[in-house]
């Protein structure tokens, strides 16, 4: 599908199936396609309209489909059995009867008839990686432990291996989170952490594998998942703290990866003027000196209990100065938190929310909301579910 700008309702967009790239998660692009399109690219975008409704309705009549979706019946008829064919669709009985007539035959996306496989690289002891349902109900999972860097791709290419041979299903594709600043066609521009520097994860993936994949930044993927199965709206910012801190963000229903695929990146935003711990990058004072688990784990274990909400109250307030900006100049409602959950709800979330209200105009910020995903450990994996349904069937 094209970069072009995009508005809901008036896509002129081609679907993932005819662009050639399957992304359909990259930046300039609205992730849930909402009505009709111009006749040059109906098909393709109609068939994900379909997919979409489907997707997030559940089954639902020919007719029921085409009052959705605004198609007419025999477009609806001749999509229907075009994926029927395709195996994305299948008939599940007839609807019980409420009236005279012939009972309406009810069809849904054939969740059982493919799987997913997503891997989360960003772990600082392991790598995980899982099979997933189209609705990103987790079916298997494996965990490896984390490899030296000459033998991250081999890893990876064997976990993904083992992993379709778990799925007894058809893999749809194959899709991968990974620490580090990533561009739209699976290259890793910059990883510190695994010597990677214009590495072409995504290629060499495909290559070894043989089944189409997807690569993106770990918060970038997380944030679809938030999108897709965590209830988010339109506009939000999910933070994702770990062995680093990183951020993804929609900004009207489309993912914000910047001109250079750096978008997000916060972890290096020197926060305050008053000094503060010496960062990784030989910075002083970046947010990830304060809020990354290690440091701020290491300076809780020396700390009394006495000081420990200050702490975390300290880190809170950090992150609502990197994060006042940014709320400001997208006026944005939600942060959605990823991380320990022992230390990031609470005093910290609070004085995130504190600090936000305070830097932000009251008339229209007020009401920004701070709160913890619910998808866990699992967030990347199922985000890179969402990355592969995007890419492959337009489904988000």
């Amino acid at each position: 599908m094209s970069a072009s700008e995009v508005q809901r309702g008036s896509s002129t967009l081609e679907s993932p199936h005819t662009s050639g790239n399957g992304r359909a998660f990259t930046a300039g692009r609205t992730l849930r396609h909402g009505a009709k399109v111009l006749p040059e690219h109906a098909r393709g975008h109609n068939r994900s309209l379909v997919l979409q409704t489907l997707f997030h309705q559940g089954s639902m009549s020919r007719a029921d489909l085409s009052r959705e979706t605004g198609l007419t019946r025999v477009t609806i008829s001749d999509l229907v059995a075009e994926l029927i064919a395709d195996g994305f669709v299948a008939e599940m009985g007839v609807r019980e009867a409420s009236g005279p007539g012939k009972p309406a035959i009810l069809v849904d996306l054939d969740r059982s008839g493919h799987r997913i496989v997503g891997i989360d690289l960003s772990g600082s002891e392991s790598f995980i990686g899982a099979v997933l349902t189209l609705d990103g109900d987790i079916v298997a999972r494996r965990e490896v432990p984390l490899p030296a860097a000459d033998d991250v791709v081999s890893t990876v290419v064997e976990l993904a291996r083992v992993l379709v041979e778990d799925s007894h299903a058809p893999v749809l594709g194959i899709g991968v989170g990974t620490p580090g600043v990533v561009d739209d066609r699976g290259v890793i521009l910059t990883a510190p952490n695994f010597g990677w520097a214009g590495f072409d994860l995504e290629g060499a993936l495909q290559n070894a594998l043989g089944l189409p994949v997807l690569v993106a930044n770990d918060a970038n993927a997380a944030v679809l998942a938030e999108y897709t199965f965590g209830g988010a709206g339109d506009d939000v910012l999910l933070v994702k703290v770990g062995r680093g801190v990183g951020s993804g963000l929609l900004a009207a229903g489309q993912p914000m990866r910047g001109s250079r695929f750096a978008a997000g990146e916060i972890g290096h935003v020197t926060v305050g003027t008053d000094g503060g711990p010496v960062c990784v990058c030989g910075k002083v004072g970046c947010l990830e000196a304060w809020l990354s688990v290690p440091s701020l784990s290491a300076r809780l274990a020396e700390a009394s209990a006495a000081d420990r909400d200050g702490i975390l109250r300290d880190a809170g307030e950090r992150l609502g100065i990197a994060l006042a900006p940014v709320v400001g100049a997208l006026d944005l409602s939600e942060i959605v938190l990823s991380g320990p959950i022992e230390l990031l709800d609470g005093p910290l979330a609070e004085a995130t929310v504190e600090t936000l209200r305070a830097r932000t105009l009251a008339q229209f910020h007020d009401s920004v909301r701070v709160r913890m995903t619910e998808q866990g450990q699992d967030i990347v994996l199922r985000g890179a579910a969402v990355m592969v349904l995007s890419g492959q069937l337009g489904v988000s």
